[in-house]
């Protein structure tokens, strides 16, 4: 069965295909951090108790994960509010979904179109 070949990191290391060198795991901990910092906290950003409220409700309409079918846990934004809280509020820009589509496939998704 054909496998990749490692690679070379920056920083001179032989890496195997598929993981990540020490040193890069590193620096992407670091831009984490250095995000978070700045990131406003959940409250900040509009995760009150009202927004738990509205969620629980929506989740009782919305039970399953629009993705998978599995049992949603999570309201997602459709379009990403970035703060409008106009579009924050607005039920038809919810949906449900599990957390594992959530947290990878939906992230996955929003990072793409900002890097356009």
């Amino acid at each position: 069965m054909p496998t990749k070949p490692p690679r070379l990191c920056a920083c001179g290391k032989r890496v195997p295909a598929g993981t990540k060198c020490l040193c890069m795991a590193k620096s992407d901990r670091e831009r984490k951090a250095r995000f978070d910092r700045t990131r406003p906290n959940s409250s900040q950003r509009g995760y009150t108790g009202t927004w738990e409220k509205a969620k629980a409700d929506f989740l009782a309409k919305h039970p399953f994960c629009r993705r998978c079918g599995q049992p949603a846990d999570t309201v997602d934004h459709i379009k990403p509010h970035k703060g409008d809280p106009v579009l924050f509020w607005d039920r038809s820009n919810w949906q449900a979904l599990c957390a594992r589509d959530h947290n990878s496939a939906k992230q996955r998704e929003e990072r793409r179109t900002l890097k356009r």
